[in-house]
């Protein structure tokens, strides 16, 4: 009889861990930046989002505030669409590559951290939000030129700590729980920076930003700005792939990494027909960046060829006429990392962002290539 109970016991353990895995359906997180438009309801497809990350708040004086006229409308609507999606969170992320420059004064000190996170609580209650993505780019490094320390690197962690000690209390007194994720940069040298490993078993999420690896202003040369795999051929021998090894190395697990993937292109001019554009010098032009929806209607077919490295799995364009290379995401591209995600057991996806792709193809794509027929 002890046999048998101890078999049933081992059985049901077993069964109730095959559930968790069968119901752990992937992330797939959007950041929303509509900037100073009012969003209507009808232009969010909540049903193929699990969480929303509005972009962005700011700090001033050390406290976190609204970014923009109408984010105080705009949170409204988003909260009314959880009636349609109860699983969708709605966090907001506050920096960006712009407005990260208040963040290594606000880490400093424990005064300063807990005023901050005092705004954070203020802000969260008032529109009644389910957490926070702090976007600092970067500690421990200028990002777009703004003030940094070497302590940043032990402040972050500090930051995160004291957030989540926050978070935890105010669970305990509501009932509804907190997220806190993190926006992370996908290079060694956000690595060397931050203690990836601390901060893992803080946040919820590490919202890999695994693009622009290749940008136009900034290198001589063109590039895949999204590849998943690395190509030999690549001078600087970056990826997707690349990256995620080297945060799992750095101790953050596989199930709190999201994959990010970029809903635009990069456009550079002056770029000679060799290798079709690949690899090759070339010079930034206006309207370098490129939402997916405007690739989709002005280049494709209209002018520019498609190639497809297969060793990156990365789609390209190039026009030979207007010696114009783009690097961009496509449903293809996307269909290959949304089978990563599932095979490396990631956490899911994250994009930026939701308005580059008005017709909904590569949110379709996403949907199609995790398998959650959310979209159907």
């Amino acid at each position: 009889m002890t046999r048998w109970f101890k078999w049933l016991a081992g059985a049901m353990v077993v069964f109730a861990a095959v559930q968790a895995e069968a119901q752990r359906k992937p992330i797939v997180g959007a950041y929303l930046f509509p900037q100073d438009a009012k969003l209507d309801a009808a232009q969010v497809n909540v049903r193929a989002l699990t969480g929303i990350n509005y972009a962005f708040a700011n700090i001033e004086n050390g406290r976190m505030v609204t970014g923009f006229k109408h984010d105080a409308e705009n949170f409204a609507t988003l909260n009314a669409l959880k009636k349609g999606n109860p699983r969708l969170t709605v966090l907001i992320s506050v920096g960006g590559w712009l407005w990260s420059g208040g963040f290594s004064d606000v880490a400093l000190t424990t005064e300063s951290r807990a005023v901050f996170i005092d705004s954070v609580m203020d802000f969260l209650g008032r529109y009644h939000l389910d957490g926070l993505d702090i976007d600092w780019e970067y500690p421990g490094s200028a990002g777009a030129g703004h003030k940094f320390r070497a302590e940043d690197k032990q402040n972050f962690t500090l930051l995160l700590a004291e957030l989540r000690k926050r978070f935890d209390a105010d669970t305990k007194r509501t009932g509804r729980r907190l997220y806190l994720s993190i926006a992370a940069g996908a290079s060694n040298e956000f690595l060397a920076n931050t203690e990836m490993a601390k901060v893992a078993r803080i946040v919820d999420t590490v919202n890999l930003m695994c693009y622009d690896y290749y940008e136009p202003d900034s290198g001589p040369i063109t590039g895949h700005h999204a590849p998943l795999y690395t190509n030999p051929a690549d001078p600087q021998k970056v990826s997707a792939d690349t990256s995620v090894q080297a945060f799992e190395e750095a101790g953050v697990p596989a199930e709190k990494i999201l994959l990010g993937l970029p809903f635009y292109g990069h456009v550079w001019g002056q770029v000679e027909a060799t290798a079709n554009g690949l690899y090759q010098p070339g010079k930034p032009i206006p309207h370098a960046f490129a939402p997916y929806s405007a690739i989709a209607a002005t280049m494709l077919d209209h002018g520019f060829t498609r190639y497809w490295d297969a060793t990156s799995d990365a789609p390209y364009l190039y026009n030979a006429d207007k010696k114009i290379f783009v690097s961009y995401e496509d449903p293809e591209s996307i269909a290959a990392k949304g089978s990563y995600v599932l095979k490396r057991k990631l956490g899911g996806v994250m994009f930026w962002s939701y308005e580059s792709d008005a017709n909904g193809t590569l949110l379709g794509a996403v949907d199609a290539a995790l398998g959650l027929k959310a979209t159907q």
